[in-house]
């Protein structure tokens, strides 16, 4: 691509509590899941880059963990990777649930807004869900507590007033260069997003404290010889034996569904037949093991 003069570039943080929508947001522009998406809280662990360039510009989305009060070394770090985007970014996209409203979450991520200079945008998030009489008293509310670049209310599930809010982000934007290949959406390797999307899929079927215990290991992924055929092999990390029973199922009924649903989406993602071998390994406490964080790609410095 041809860049021009006007070109514009740069960096735009997704911040904001847990299941306030920031993957959504970033997979509805991309119009691809990079960002694994569930209804359990802290999905998002590492920081998900996402590439959407268009003839006008480059909007690289950093999508961050969601902010919340730790409970483990891993809960440290992921608050911590969040946090430490303020700085680094051109631009900070401050997402909020409409339909919640304005908590103590929020107040907490206010509060460090504050202390940083670079543009925040409030997005009012899942208007879907919220009469539109009340959007004006809660953006009256947010506004009492900062003064913000823009506000914008979309709904990132459906799309609303999304093309607007691009708009806005692109206008903000420095003029700069093309920091990744026009067909390049994330500068993560496949091994990554394979790892995430089987984990996305633990999140879907499962419940309790199994979600947030568990952690997935690419340890094998290569073409078979002769043959349009990837061979996958992963390990799903459960902190506790009784968690591992659980996941594995009756007769292996819910690892063998984990590898079924991760598989179609795998294929799509790598455009080739896939054999996806799934198991599964029980570490006590691995959330709070300094080893276990690194050797996962959560890095506890």
């Amino acid at each position: 691509m041809q860049v021009s003069e006007t070109y514009k570039s740069g960096f735009v943080a997704l911040i904001g509590r847990p299941n306030v929508g920031k993957s959504t947001l970033m997979n509805h522009f991309l119009d691809e899941k990079i960002s694994i998406m569930s209804d359990k809280p802290q999905t998002t662990r590492n920081q998900i880059r996402g590439v959407l360039t268009s003839d006008e510009g480059q909007i690289i989305f950093l999508d961050t963990p969601g902010i919340h009060k730790p409970k483990s070394r891993l809960g440290d770090f992921m608050v911590r990777t969040a946090q430490d985007t303020f700085n680094e970014v051109d631009l900070i996209l401050f997402l909020v649930d409409a339909e919640e409203g304005l908590g103590g979450g929020d107040r907490y991520i206010i509060e460090s807004l504050k202390k940083v200079s670079t543009p925040v945008f409030l997005v009012l998030n899942k208007i879907d869900r919220v009469h539109p009489e009340k959007l004006l008293p809660l953006i009256d509310q947010y506004r009492a507590l900062m003064e913000f670049q823009e506000i914008i209310p979309i709904s990132a599930l459906q799309g609303s007033n999304t093309g607007s809010l691009k708009e806005l982000i692109l206008h903000l934007l420095p003029t700069g260069p093309q920091y990744y290949p026009s067909d390049q959406m994330t500068d993560h390797p496949e091994q990554f997003i394979v790892s995430e999307l089987v984990r996305e899929k633990v999140l879907r079927l499962t419940h309790e404290e199994i979600p947030h215990s568990v952690a997935v290991v690419v340890d094998e992924m290569s073409k078979r010889k002769g043959k349009d055929l990837i061979f996958i092999r992963c390990t799903i990390f459960t902190e506790r034996k009784t968690q591992k029973g659980i996941l594995i199922g009756k007769q292996g009924a819910l690892l063998k569904e984990v590898g079924l649903q991760a598989r179609t989406e795998i294929e799509r993602l790598l455009g080739s037949r896939v054999f996806l071998d799934l198991w599964v390994k029980a570490k006590k406490d691995w959330r709070n093991e300094v080893n276990m964080l690194k050797q996962f790609g959560y890095r506890d410095e």
